[in-house]
């Protein structure tokens, strides 16, 4: 399989093939936990106009997202994985919004698909990109889209040793990040939600995007 590298915005544009999409810290962590606590699909959107407009259509959906790391006024959830354990989303729809994950899948529009990818699903996204039997595109979405981050290069780097079938030790990847030497955390990004995004395969599913009546949609597919 060929495996390609990518970063930030242009990566995302420039991704062929199946394009993972990565946004450890958090939001496809957070679009994981949601899934994990029931919600039926994510739906992907680039700014909070289009998130309030889809539930002026159906008031019945979940907002989750965030606008420079901070919570988004109106909408039900921030882009907080340690905030999502702790609810019930059986059965419902999630609409989210972030800097940088769902900004980078608006912009993959030359690849064949479009999966998101995590940590916490790491191995699983695997196994899905290697079924698709097309080159794969791993793109680390940074901060903002516009600035390199440890946390997602790392998720590339064990995505790419996980398809190469090559050994890693993930948890150095993991204890070498930044952030761990922060002597606090601000109140919309808990240490905690560093911690949860750095589980390593705690769900087993991978979160491959559809496009339908103009939405991008994940859903999660197991195994």
């Amino acid at each position: 399989m060929q495996i390609r590298s990518l970063a930030l915005i242009q990566g995302a544009r420039d991704a062929i093939g199946t394009a993972v999409i990565i946004d450890v810290f958090r939001a496809f962590t957070t679009a994981a936990f949601c899934v994990g606590v029931g919600a039926r699909e994510i739906v992907l959107v680039g700014t909070p106009a289009e998130a309030f407009a889809i539930r002026e259509l159906d008031p019945s959906v979940f907002l989750s997202g965030e606008v420079g790391g901070q919570p988004i006024d109106g909408f039900d959830a921030g882009n907080s994985p340690s905030q999502i354990a702790g609810l019930d989303l059986t059965g419902r729809r999630v609409v989210q919004r972030s800097s940088s994950g769902t900004q980078g899948v608006v912009a993959a529009t030359n690849c064949d698909e479009i999966v998101l990818g995590s940590f916490v699903i790491a191995s699983a996204t695997c196994r899905y990109v290697r079924s698709r039997g097309r080159q794969a595109s791993l793109v680390a979405m940074g901060d903002g889209a516009a600035i390199p981050n440890a946390e997602d290069e790392a998720c590339v780097r064990f995505m790419e040793a996980q398809l190469s079938q090559v050994p890693i030790d993930v948890e150095s990847l993991i204890a070498a990040l930044p952030q761990w030497q922060n002597t606090s955390w601000p109140w919309w990004f808990p240490k905690r939600d560093a911690e949860l995004a750095t589980e390593v395969d705690r769900f087993d599913f991978a979160l491959p995007v559809v496009r339908e009546d103009g939405l991008l949609i994940a859903r999660p597919v197991f195994g």
